[in-house]
């Protein structure tokens, strides 16, 4: 029901940036991936379109500073999140959650949870638009295994404590500081 109620108020800046997109680079509006969702199945994830290629398969190259595959509207996007409003409609239609474990690609997937204690534990319940990890600055790169496994400590944080309460501060923790991030390309 947030969702719904969420997806009409942003309905009108989601059309507008949904222009700036099609008028400004060639390609979809839209980007869809392949993640891990809840217990493991394979979910579709929509995202704005902020690249100018579309990586969805056995590798998946993480963007960095100054990727030059990335659009110069679409590094607007990423830098405020806004390429994430798109996720509302995977909350919509049930495979995603507001708050959540943040979905990773496949290929991450497959790369990490040999490598972190745990790391599969965060699909024992549904993939958020945010979480606790991003509103603690484990957002965008993890160019490090250090950043990934702080990001996963901070998941599994969240599973082990989870309540409404926790769910309403990290929702708006994300309104008031979630929507920028050094790390965030």
């Amino acid at each position: 029901m947030l969702s719904f109620m969420i997806l009409l108020l942003i309905a009108i800046p989601m059309m507008f940036i949904a222009l700036c997109i099609k008028t400004t680079s060639k390609g979809p509006v839209f980007f869809k991936q392949t993640r891990y969702g809840m217990d493991g199945e394979k979910i579709r994830v929509w995202k704005f379109r902020t690249m100018y290629v579309a990586e969805d398969g056995p590798k998946v190259v993480q963007a960095t500073r100054d990727d030059p595959r990335i659009t110069p509207f679409g590094r607007f996007l990423r830098r405020t999140s806004l390429d994430e409003l798109p996720q509302f409609f995977n909350s919509l239609g049930g495979s995603m959650s507001i708050v959540g474990p943040r979905p990773h690609a496949v290929a991450h997937n497959e790369e990490y949870r040999s490598k972190i204690h745990g790391y599969m534990l965060r699909h024992k319940v549904k993939p958020g638009i945010t979480g606790l990890a991003q509103i603690n600055g484990y957002r965008g790169e993890t160019d490090t295994l250090d950043k990934m496994e702080g990001r996963v400590k901070y998941d599994l944080q969240y599973i082990q404590n989870w309540s409404l309460m926790l769910d309403l501060k990290i929702i708006m923790l994300t309104i008031l500081r979630g929507f920028s991030g050094k790390n965030v390309y």
